[in-house]
């Protein structure tokens, strides 16, 4: 008997481990139907919805939450994607290093202090980025100086979706 008891022990503890253990991270994007007519693999961020959208043509769109420019520093207007890197350092910018001089000149790409997450998507002729973020109970917010910041998992599933040169329209 104490044989089997061990053994239903086991299985059990096995079953348990199985049950509840964290599930690996998933993007958030939802496919939905849009009335947009954008060319398929545009990006478009409509600001005051906080969502991001990766057209996927016939009228479909990837959605994404997002965090977006704070009131004064949001901007509109039409870029591309200049250059994709993974693990990116960060360098704060002026009006950054004005409000936070403490900053450090550069924080390395991986530190628990770099607010770029695990991806970022620079944006051609401005001085902002598609990233992800340290801090993701700031999505769906007016948290940023103008970049755009998505959940890693979900930058790394656009990351992988799009290419230097994707045309971004911030609406």
């Amino acid at each position: 008997m104490p044989g089997k008891f061990l053994f239903s022990a086991a299985v059990a503890a096995i079953v348990a481990a199985f049950a509840f253990a964290p599930l690996p991270a998933h993007a958030r994007g939802d496919v939905v139907t849009v009335r947009e007519t954008f060319a398929p693999g545009t990006i478009i961020v409509k600001t005051g919805e906080r969502r991001l959208y990766l057209m996927i043509g016939a009228g479909a769109a990837i959605r994404y939450p997002v965090g977006v420019g704070r009131a004064g520093m949001q901007w509109s207007g039409t870029s591309h994607i200049a250059a994709k890197y993974v693990s990116p350092a960060w360098e704060p910018p002026p009006d950054i290093r004005r409000e936070n001089p403490k900053l450090p000149l550069l924080i390395p790409g991986g530190s628990p202090h770099n607010p770029m997450g695990v991806a970022a998507m620079t944006l051609a002729g401005t001085d902002y980025a598609i990233h992800g973020t340290n801090q993701p109970g700031l999505i769906g917010h007016f948290v940023s100086h103008g970049c755009i910041r998505m959940f890693n998992e979900d930058v790394t599933d656009l990351f992988g979706r799009v290419a230097v040169g994707t045309r971004v329209v911030v609406q």
